[in-house]
């Protein structure tokens, strides 16, 4: 029997002055804080068996993911399943009772918050998600690997693999920013699920991937 770990780690901050939902849309770094964070977390893994590190095509899970395939001497894998989900309201502002949400041609997008109607199917992000876990795993076999993902995707496939139910009330994820959501494995059978904030807590409510 073989023995994997796979950390499923959020990225850190994002700079974003204009409070926007920024989803997929390029050129988002870390902030100064997510640079720290960062290596925060890589200094937290330092000493782990590490032996894969892959993140999202998206800046921040790449910039979140330099410095612990640094410090492992490893090269940084790419996989595209890892990227936050698509959203109808990308590069709008989205917080309750502001911008986008006002305005009455953007309902029809809040008619189904179960699939959800605003944006990628949960079941299809948890079954990306989980493609992207199992390909990790395999290549840490015997090992520890480490996939840098976003907020909703990570708490999308946690939620799956405890057999729950996908739709949520988002201010009751527990994924902080810069967070570990650990998934350990015999062979291909997942044993067990923990959660760690080397970086410490953040607010919930900041969604912003």
């Amino acid at each position: 029997m073989t023995r994997t770990t796979v950390h499923l780690l959020r990225h850190g901050e994002v700079h974003n002055p204009d409070g926007i939902l920024y989803g997929r849309l390029p050129n988002f770094r870390l902030s100064d804080t997510g640079k720290r964070q960062a290596l925060t977390v890589a200094e937290y893994l330092s000493e782990r068996d590490i032996t894969h590190v892959v993140a999202s095509p998206l800046q921040r899970a790449q910039e979140t993911a330099t410095p612990i395939a640094a410090s492992h001497r490893l090269e940084l894998a790419t996989d595209d399943r890892l990227i936050e989900s698509a959203n109808v309201f990308e590069g709008q502002r989205v917080s309750v009772g502001d911008g986008a949400l006002r305005s009455p041609r953007n309902w029809p997008h809040l008619r189904d918050p179960f699939t959800p109607s605003w944006g990628e199917a949960y079941l299809k992000i948890a079954h990306r998600m989980l493609g992207a876990v199992h390909r990790a795993r395999a290549a840490a076999a015997g090992h520890e690997a480490v996939c840098v993902s976003h907020q909703l995707p990570v708490w999308t496939v946690r939620r799956y693999l405890e057999g729950k139910r996908l739709w949520h009330n988002p201010s009751q994820r527990e994924c902080s920013l810069a967070s570990l959501t650990t998934l350990v494995f015999d062979d291909e059978q997942l044993v067990g699920i923990g959660y760690s904030e080397p970086a410490g807590s953040s607010d919930p409510k900041n969604t912003g991937a």
